[in-house]
């Protein structure tokens, strides 16, 4: 359920499409925002296509919210988003893919979001977007605060994807999440009602994975480590001179013994 707006913002937060003119201001926003660097190409894009639904929350004449969706054919879904709609959909039917939904920080907790979503969702269940069977986006598995919000607003976990983002020089993990409109369905199968406990234990099982891996590779180089150690210690000692100087030892006494013997086997040939 969406949040009620206090009377103060009913009255004063206006909603309106961006356009060229907002690309400085959402650029900034959205560099405080989100971890992820946009290309001025993308900026340029949001506030000037018509490809994009790009509307904008506004609170006297200053953005404080704003929500970028694209809708597109299945057929152009990436790979790890290609199985969010049941097969028996043509590749013609269309998605809605949310690209970004932010709102200024002193702002949060009173609707504005939902406010964005629900304007969102409203446009694409109208009879001219009938054909579009589904709402999804990604989202940071560290950002606890939309996971929670996507699924009080009905939004279903579809999958855990390991390594998706790399920020910052570093890989993180993500979720993707869907929302089916107009009739539209997820792929048919016994465990889709238990996605989100599955996508749950994939999660946990791979930090397990990882952990387990780590233990092995720490115990592995301590290993190493230990038997260099001994390796040092053993060359200080040359252990290899040991066999040498008992060989040597026994050919000396061998020597002595064959020139004890000698002259006496010598006397006996005599006799």
């Amino acid at each position: 359920m969406s949040q009620t707006l206090s009377l103060h913002f009913q009255q004063e937060v206006q909603l309106r499409f961006l356009c060229p003119g907002d690309l400085g201001e959402v650029k900034r926003l959205c560099a405080e925002w989100f971890p992820i660097d946009y290309p001025d190409s993308w900026y340029d894009d949001i506030t000037s296509s018509s490809r994009f639904f790009s509307l904008a929350a506004t609170y006297h004449s200053r953005i404080i919210g704003l929500i970028v969706a694209e809708i597109k054919p299945k057929v152009k879904l990436n790979k790890e988003d290609s199985d969010i709609l049941a097969t028996c959909f043509p590749p013609t039917v269309q998605v809605a893919y949310i690209l970004s939904l932010g709102v200024v920080e002193e702002f949060r907790r009173n609707g504005i979001a939902s406010l964005l979503l629900d304007s969102l969702l409203s446009h694409l269940t109208t009879k001219e977007f009938y054909n579009c069977k589904a709402v999804y986006l990604h989202v940071l598995e560290s950002n606890g605060d939309a996971l929670r919000f996507y699924e009080r607003r009905n939004f279903r976990p579809h999958s855990f994807l390991p390594y998706y983002y790399f920020i910052q020089g570093k890989s993180r993990h993500g979720y993707s999440y869907v929302l089916y409109t107009n009739g539209g369905q997820p792929p048919w199968s016994f465990t889709y009602p238990f996605n989100k406990v599955i996508v749950f234990i994939l999660h946990n099982y791979h930090y397990a994975c990882v952990n387990i891996s780590n233990f092995i590779l720490k115990s592995l180089t301590n290993l190493t480590d230990y038997i260099s150690h001994c390796g040092s210690v053993l060359a200080k000692l040359q252990p290899c001179a040991f066999p040498r100087q008992v060989y040597q030892a026994l050919r000396s006494l061998m020597q002595k013994f064959v020139v004890v013997s000698k002259p006496a086997t010598q006397e006996q040939h005599s006799r």
